[in-house]
């Protein structure tokens, strides 16, 4: 467990709300902590939507105090719409998002206190924004953090993954309906807050219809994605992540790409900071920023920029199991990226497995059932408490076309992206093709630890999508995610092939028989020696600032249940994720919240696919006592998505507000 640090150079003054004017006269609210000195200090902005009252309280209380003590003045803002900030939140990611970010910025930079320079920071949503700000360049933004987030909008978040879609998708949407119909805090909005409230009831809506009708990549997409253009982000940039969470490839591509000066770090964590992510082990994240901050605002020598451009977890074998506390392995460092040092191993997909010489001979064939990739886990997963990472493959790789090479002769390490060079024959015009690639044990269990998606019709691109051309030869190339990965000595590196990936991937309507030529598709393997430089990364232990003073009412568990009826041949799989109740004791308000997430889908009968999320989420603050509850009920036909979503609010056990839609839209290729 991290280290709780109580003794700082700083005393710190907190401010909440800060009230932040914006151009149209609308107000942010914010919590400002700043250091208590006559020096001036540089300010770091962190804005998302996720209510700093009694959302993000948990980790902001035991981070951003932490910057403070140290000098640097931190800023949470609730964004336009959310916690207690005026206006309405209508999506993720706006470009009202990132002017009101600038706007925060230039105040931040104009205070009396402050030296002129900030910067932003954030996970996911704000290391989204942070990228985003970053590439409309506010004069006083001089570098930036991001944690878990993304470069490609499209291709690399909860939407799409490969262009095809994730049922993540719904998912995340069902968990913001229920956020954006929570009030602001009477205890800090006064009398205006069931106005406030009322207002954002009836502007509710699901997103999920708005992003389902996009489904390639249009310009909806290409807006806050900065892979577009590296370029326009011009101030140093820290990115960071973990090969657990689903956004790790964003860490390789900004350091390939940005020419500004930049750092990467991929651990063995899931969607969490590093201080506090699992699996471990966990890093010094907290000193490791305040080398960065210091560097870039405030003219310090911290040597944060002498360090390797990229210090990463290499992972080794371990049973394969659905969570864990700590990973094994060992961190490696990188001067460059991509790296000259890395070389390429190409092995060919011949039926007697992945060898050096390719082998014509025999058509390999597979038809995977629609249950194929219950196992994999989920996407999205945390890995360290919930039951949600892969578990042992060999029943999925049982219902998958496999792949193995002789048992290793010596130790096999890869760092990077995995690249698959395939020619098929389908028999059906829509098809979404997975590769899983895993490490064998001698005695058979299969742990995967990276995969890659390629919906075939988005083989030319992904905003011009065309039918597979049904019984006849065609080539694609998949890349897989990027992974640290070390195959030991007599294990068997696998790769399966698999045409379902449920309840990762929504399925495309029609089962397929994928039909692959022995000898014609290769894989190309990036391989890493081993480097001195890899003994010299070291990180600080992990240590926070006081957690806030909370009181357990209720404590929160975790289930993931998968049961098959062999009587109808319908698999249904269910998480339940109940986060307990919890009294925040410094500002007398009591949260609690529960996820509920059920898949339903027959083996034979792609389109007998459905799911049902639910969430619900109850705060008690000042006079307001609301409880928010969402479910989406989501399938499809051959030609058509349906989704049926629907909202209710209470005030003290009484219904205020309920909304419900139904609607269809069109399947594109998806």
């Amino acid at each position: 467990m991290p280290t709780i640090r109580r003794a700082f150079p700083f005393a710190v003054e907190t401010i909440d709300p800060q009230w932040i004017t914006l151009p149209d006269g609308l107000r942010l609210a914010a919590t400002l902590w700043r250091p208590v000195t006559a020096q001036l200090v540089p300010v770091v902005v962190e804005m998302v939507p996720y209510r700093r009252r009694d959302g993000t309280v948990f980790r902001d209380l035991d981070l951003h105090p932490y910057w403070a003590g140290c000098g640097i003045a931190m800023l949470r803002v609730d964004l336009r719409g959310s916690g207690d900030s005026d206006g309405i939140l209508s999506d993720e990611y706006t470009v009202q998002e990132q002017e009101d970010a600038c706007a925060v910025i230039a105040w931040a930079a104009a205070q009396s206190w402050c030296n002129g320079k900030v910067g932003m920071t954030g996970i996911s949503w704000g290391g989204f924004n942070a990228l985003q700000v970053a590439a409309r360049r506010p004069p006083a933004l001089k570098a930036i953090i991001t944690l878990c987030a993304s470069d490609d909008r499209y291709s690399d978040d909860v939407h799409y993954m490969g262009g095809a879609l994730l049922t993540e998708n719904e998912m995340w949407s069902n968990f913001m309906l229920v956020k954006n119909a929570m009030p602001p805090d009477p205890q800090i909005c006064g009398a205006r807050w069931r106005e406030m409230w009322l207002a954002r009831l009836e502007a509710n809506r699901s997103w999920s219809g708005q992003w389902l009708r996009h489904q390639r990549r249009d310009d909806y997409w290409r807006q806050g994605s900065v892979c577009e253009n590296y370029a326009r982000i011009a101030c140093p940039v820290l990115a960071l992540c973990g090969w657990e969470d689903s956004y790790s490839n964003f860490v390789p591509r900004l350091l390939a790409n940005l020419k500004v000066p930049r750092l990467g770090i991929v651990g063995p964590w899931s969607h969490s900071f590093p201080c506090r992510g699992d699996p471990g082990p966990r890093i010094g994240y907290c000193q490791e920023a305040l080398r960065w901050w210091q560097h870039w605002l405030c003219g310090v020598e911290t040597a944060i920029m002498q360090e390797p451009l990229y210090r990463v977890w290499i992972g080794g074998h371990e049973p394969p199991q659905p969570c864990y506390r700590e990973h094994a392995g060992h961190w490696a460092a990188e001067s460059q990226w991509p790296s000259p040092r890395i070389h390429w191993q190409t092995l060919h997909l011949n039926a007697s497995g992945l060898e050096p010489a390719a082998k014509p001979g025999r058509a390999l064939q597979l038809r995977s059932p629609a249950t194929a990739g219950t196992d994999f886990g989920r996407w999205g997963g945390y890995g360290g408490t919930s039951p949600d990472l892969a578990i042992d493959q060999r029943r999925e790789d049982g219902q998958a076309l496999c792949f193995d090479t002789e048992p290793l002769e010596a130790d096999l390490t890869l760092l990077g992206a995995v690249v698959l060079d395939l020619e098929l024959t389908v028999d059906q015009p829509l098809v979404n093709l997975t590769a899983r690639l895993c490490d064998v044990a001698p005695g058979g269990a299969s742990g995967v630890f990276t995969c890659g998606v390629l919906n075939l019709s988005h083989r030319n691109g992904h905003d011009a999508p065309e039918p597979c051309p049904v019984g006849q030869p065609f080539r694609v190339r998949l890349q897989l995610n990027d992974v640290g990965r070390t195959i030991p000595k007599g294990h068997r590196l696998r790769l399966a092939l698999q045409t379902q990936f449920w309840f990762v991937l929504w399925p495309q309507p029609r089962l397929v028989m994928l039909e692959l030529a022995s000898g014609a598709s290769s894989i190309r393997l990036p391989v890493r020696p081993p480097s001195p430089a890899d003994a010299t990364v070291q990180f600080a232990p992990a240590e926070l600032a006081a957690p806030v003073s909370a009181t357990e009412l209720r404590p929160g568990f975790s289930s993931k249940t998968v049961e098959d009826d062999l009587a109808t041949g319908v698999r249904t799989i269910r998480m339940r994720n109940d986060h307990g109740e919890t009294r925040i004791d410094d500002r007398n308000i009591t949260t609690s919240s529960w996820t509920a997430d059920c898949f339903s889908i027959h083996g034979d009968n792609p389109l007998s696919a459905r799911m049902v999320s639910e969430y619900a989420w109850a705060v008690q603050s000042g006079e307001a006592d609301i409880e928010a509850r969402s479910r989406a009920d989501f399938s499809a036909d051959e030609t058509h998505f349906h989704l049926t979503w629907r909202i209710e609010a209470r005030e003290g056990g009484e219904l205020v507000h309920e909304r419900e839609e139904t609607v269809a839209i069109k399947r594109d290729f998806c």
